[in-house]
C-alpha cells in the first residue's frame, strides 16, 4: 500500500527526496489519493515572469506558445517553467474529495481557486481552448490534483471568476506590503502599472497616509497617466527598472532621499540593484517578482555596503486572499481596470 505524504512527495518521480515543487517530473495519474482533491480545471493564470518568457521564446506566436506549454505539462507532469522554474495557479470546479481531504464541506461542483503554485501541482491538459496573450490567462479542458496542505478560496458568487482568478494570483504581494508599510514610510513600488504593482501601490498609500510617499516606477510614458487616472501613486517616474542608476537617480530626486521600502513586481530580470540603491540602510526591499536572483541580490547588497533587509516575495500570507478580493471589489476604478482586462 503506497504511503501518503500530506506534502504529496509520494507523486514525485525525479529525484527522489524533494517536495514536488523542487523536483523535474511528478505522478499526475489522476486517480486521486485518499487525501487529495481533484478538480476540473477551467483557466490557468500563468505567473507574469513565465508567460512572459513564454511569449519571447515563440515570438508572441500563440499556436507556438500552446505548444510549449503542453510540452512543459506532458514532461513534468505540472506547469512548471524550467526557466524561470515558476508556475502560476489555476481556477476550477470540484469533481471529487479524498475521504481523508480535511475540507470535507466541498462539494462536487463547488467552484475553487487554488493559492498554491501550479509548479507543485499534478496537472493534465486535455485541450487548451485560448490563450489570451495580453493578461497570461490559458482557458483549458483539464484535471489537477491539490494536496491535502494545499491551500484554495472559494470563488464569491458576486465575482467573475476569471476576475478573482487574476486578484488571488497575486494575492501575497498587497497583503504583504500591509505588513511592511507603516504611516510615514516613503515607499517605491517598480513595476507599478502591472497587476499586483497597482494592488501594492493602492495599500500602499493606504497604510503610509498622507504623512508618508508612494513613488511609482514605470517604464512606459503611457503608464505614467493610467497610475493618475488611478488616484495612485503621490509621484510616477519614468525609468528603466534594469538601469540602476537611471531609477536610483530619479527616485532620489523624487523623494528628496533614498526610500524606506521599496517592493520590486516586474517581471523581468536584473532588477535587483535598481531597488537596493534606492533604499534606505536598514529599510526593506520586497522582492514578490519571480524574475528576482537570489545571489544578485545579496552580492550586490554588500558590493554597495547596502544594509537593507531583503525578502523573497511568499505567495502566501495569512488572510491574503480575503484582503486582496475585498481590495478589488471595494474600490470601483481598480475593479473597473480588472473587469476591463480579465473578463
Amino acid at each position: 500500500m503506497e504511503k501518503l505524504c500530506k506534502y504529496g512527495t509520494n507523486r514525485v518521480i525525479t529525484p527522489k527526496g524533494v517536495l514536488p515543487q523542487a523536483a523535474t517530473k511528478i505522478n499526475n495519474d489522476m486517480a486521486i489519493k485518499d487525501n487529495e482533491l481533484l478538480i476540473d480545471v477551467i483557466t490557468l493564470n500563468i505567473d507574469s515572469a513565465s508567460f512572459t518568457q513564454i511569449k519571447k521564446a515563440c515570438n508572441n506566436d500563440v499556436s507556438l506558445m500552446e505548444e510549449m506549454i503542453l510540452g512543459i505539462v506532458k514532461d513534468r507532469g505540472k506547469m512548471q517553467n524550467p526557466v524561470t522554474g515558476s508556475g502560476g495557479m489555476l481556477i476550477g470546479k470540484v469533481k471529487e474529495v479524498g475521504r481523508l481531504f480535511p475540507d470535507q464541506t466541498l462539494k462536487t461542483g463547488d467552484k475553487i481557486a487554488t493559492l498554491v503554485s501550479l509548479s507543485l501541482t499534478p496537472l493534465v491538459i486535455n485541450k487548451i481552448k485560448s490563450i489570451n496573450i495580453d493578461n497570461d490567462q490559458v482557458h483549458v479542458v483539464g484535471s489537477a490534483i491539490l494536496f491535502e496542505t494545499g491551500i484554495f478560496a472559494k470563488v464569491p458568487l458576486d465575482m467573475d471568476e476569471h476576475l478573482v482568478l487574476a486578484a488571488l494570483d497575486v494575492a501575497g504581494a498587497p497583503a504583504q506590503v500591509d505588513k511592511l508599510v507603516k504611516e510615514g514610510d516613503s515607499v517605491a513600488i517598480i513595476g507599478a502599472a502591472g497587476k499586483s504593482g497597482v494592488l501594492c501601490a493602492y495599500q500602499a498609500m493606504k497604510k503610509a497616509t498622507k504623512t508618508g510617499k508612494v513613488i511609482g516606477v514605470v517604464n512606459e510614458e503611457s503608464q505614467i497617466q493610467a497610475l493618475q487616472d488611478l488616484d495612485l501613486c503621490d509621484i510616477v517616474v519614468l525609468a528603466d527598472a534594469t538601469n540602476a542608476i537611471d531609477v536610483y537617480e530619479k527616485v532620489i530626486e523624487a523623494n528628496n532621499g533614498q526610500v524606506d521600502v521599496t517592493i520590486n513586481v516586474v517581471n523581468v530580470q536584473n532588477t535587483e540593484m535598481s531597488c537596493i540603491l534606492i533604499t534606505k540602510d536598514t529599510g526593506t526591499v520586497y522582492f514578490f517578482s519571480m524574475a528576482t536572483s537570489f545571489t544578485k541580490a545579496a552580492l550586490g547588497a554588500e558590493g554597495v555596503g547596502s544594509d537593507v533587509t531583503m525578502i523573497i516575495g511568499n505567495g502566501y500570507t495569512k488572510g491574503h486572499a480575503e484582503l486582496t478580493l475585498n481590495l478589488v471589489n471595494s474600490v470601483p476604478k481598480i475593479k473597473a481596470l480588472f473587469e476591463k482586462k480579465y473578463t
